[in-house]
């Protein structure tokens, strides 16, 4: 079953007087469960796919179908509360709030959604254990290392139990073992069924993918799936 369905996808940005096409005609199918790479040089249009995928932007044109339902007609407090309960987000930076701790993170997206805090105690806890952080929870972001605090938005992302993983060069500030560590981690969540897209300028990090897109132009330039068929 289709996860992720986009058809005729056009994305323009106004610079100055000159219009961008950031994504231009983008067909594109991603099934539940799968594991993707999108590569391609910087303004080739990776970004623009993953905050369009992650509901962050609307297309100027075309549809985007989520778990069956077209996103696109959605108002934005209805893409917010789809984004809450579906999509979890990792991100190069981390983007952890510095004021809270560990545990206070991992917990937010809990928070936002209204989940008793009794059932956000006993979620935490367990993702504190499943992520290696138990010794770790009253750190703040400051007081943990690089690799701890990506665990630490990886265990955010994945605490509403999403269906899909948007991780934006999530090695790209970390060393090779702690890099690998961390796709470790998302291998993993993918293994146990989660759909994991991850945008990559990381040659060996997009070829651990099952399946490889190649962006250029703000559109779809090689796609494993289908070109390495032919």
């Amino acid at each position: 079953m289709a996860l992720i369905e986009l058809s005729g996808i056009e994305r323009r940005f106004l610079l100055g007087d000159t219009t961008v096409n950031a994504l231009a005609g983008l067909n594109l199918s991603i099934a539940a469960g799968e594991y993707v790479a999108v590569m391609g040089p910087s303004g080739s249009g990776k970004s623009t796919l993953l905050n369009l995928l992650g509901l962050l932007d609307r297309p100027n044109a075309g549809s985007y179908r989520l778990e069956g339902r077209d996103v696109t007609t959605l108002s934005a407090d209805e893409q917010a509360t789809v984004r809450s309960l579906r999509i979890g987000f990792v991100f190069q930076s981390f983007h952890l709030v510095p004021r809270l701790s560990a545990a206070e993170n991992i917990a937010l997206p809990m928070m936002l959604a209204g989940i008793a805090p009794a059932e956000r105690k006993q979620r935490v806890s367990q993702a504190l254990i499943n992520f290696g952080l138990e010794n770790r929870a009253d750190h703040k972001p400051d007081q943990l290392s690089g690799g701890q605090r990506q665990r630490v938005a990886i265990a955010r992302a994945t605490i509403m139990q999403p269906a899909l993983i948007l991780a934006d060069e999530p090695t790209g500030n970390l060393d090779r073992h702690t890099g690998d560590e961390v796709v470790n981690l998302l291998e993993a969540l993918n293994a146990s069924g989660v759909t994991l897209v991850v945008v990559t300028h990381d040659q060996r990090m997009g070829a651990r993918a099952r399946r490889q897109l190649v962006m250029e132009d703000g559109r779809l330039k090689f796609d494993s799936a289908v070109d390495a068929a032919v």
